[in-house]
């Protein structure tokens, strides 16, 4: 299976129980972010998550609460880097303890020292570590020499130690297509979950040259689903099909909302307009339906994941075919 069933099952129910309340939008995943603090200083990430100070960042009675508002039964723990949160261990219990299941992003870096042997194996525990290609392109992405070879360390013992681990990896405009492939296979050697391969966002704070258009992502995601089914790829056929130029979908921005050290980010984890305090005021005041249209310039080029897989999925489920299809993908592997 491409999830563990117990996954599945919470998407499911919290999708039925959304319905059957008749709401057309709700958020699915939380991108939780506990503070702004790294370790890295990635080319392609925006300058606000890597540059905040430890004093400044969330409390676990704001992320609990941020949780408890917000009520999507995935919360993605991003920043920044969460190893570095002093309070992750305590963070990842609470969280499990409320029935969410947990992503928990990494670069790998402190995974000896800050998760193994202080947060253990959990079927709602994923740990998902960032490769975005081999050695010379991930440390040149990276800024560092080092970092693919400790990641690729960490995930073998992550998997010998009995964690779900998962890769993420974000194709920006130098990546070449073939060193997809052979990460993939990499992927698979070291018996990795899964792995998510997501176009990257062109965040305005971002000076280097790194991120594609929109013709270039069709282009380079039309290549790699011509081995997609090889691998545990984890964004579903329709989200490949948007990716590649095939089909359009709607942005659901509220699918995968984001709060951050300054609170709920608006209209959605990419595009910061606005932040509120408040978890009501947020939801009821963005407009969503201008978001959902794509119309503003820095939605132009954006084809991310976070921001389609929703409407992927929701697409899908229109007809009994594309049910089929999505619980056959699902089930593979």
């Amino acid at each position: 299976m491409r999830y563990p069933i117990g996954f599945i099952m919470a998407q499911t129910r919290y999708r039925v129980q959304m319905e059957k309340e008749g709401r057309k939008r709700y958020p699915s995943v939380l991108m939780l972010e506990p503070l702004y603090t790294c370790n890295l200083a990635c080319c392609g990430c925006a300058v606000e998550r890597h540059t905040g100070k430890l004093s400044d960042r969330l409390s676990l009675e704001a992320c609990f609460k941020a949780v408890d508002d917000c009520g999507a039964p995935i919360i993605n723990l991003c920043g920044g880097e969460p190893t570095l949160y002093p309070e992750l261990p305590e963070l990842i219990q609470g969280l499990i303890e409320r029935g969410k299941y947990v992503i928990c992003c990494t670069n790998a870096l402190k995974m000896d020292t800050k998760i193994f042997g202080v947060i253990p194996p959990h079927p709602q525990l994923f740990i998902m570590i960032h490769l975005d290609g081999m050695r010379h392109t991930h440390d040149m992405v990276c800024n560092r020499p080092g970092v693919f070879d400790k990641a690729v360390e960490m995930l073998r013992e992550a998997k010998q130690r009995g964690y779900i681990t998962m890769v993420n990896t974000t194709v920006f405009k130098q990546t070449d297509v073939d060193e997809v492939e052979e990460l993939c296979k990499l992927a698979a050697d070291l018996k990795s979950d899964s792995i998510l391969i997501s176009p990257g966002y062109e965040y305005e704070s971002v000076k280097e040259d790194v991120f594609l258009s929109k013709e270039q992502i069709h282009e380079k995601f039309r290549q790699i689903r011509t081995f997609a089914n090889r691998y545990r790829i984890s964004a579903s056929p329709l989200f490949l099909e948007f990716a590649a130029g095939l089909r359009e979908l709607p942005c659901a921005p509220w699918s995968t909302v984001n709060y951050t050290p300054i609170g709920w980010k608006a209209p959605c984890y990419l595009i910061g307009e606005k932040y509120y305090q408040d978890w009501a005021e947020f939801w009821n005041e963005v407009d969503w339906k201008y978001w959902e249209s794509r119309q503003d310039h820095r939605c132009q080029n954006c084809k991310m994941h976070s921001g389609f897989e929703h409407s992927a999925v929701v697409e899908a489920m229109k007809t009994w075919k594309g049910r089929l299809q999505l619980t056959a993908w699902a089930l593979s592997k």
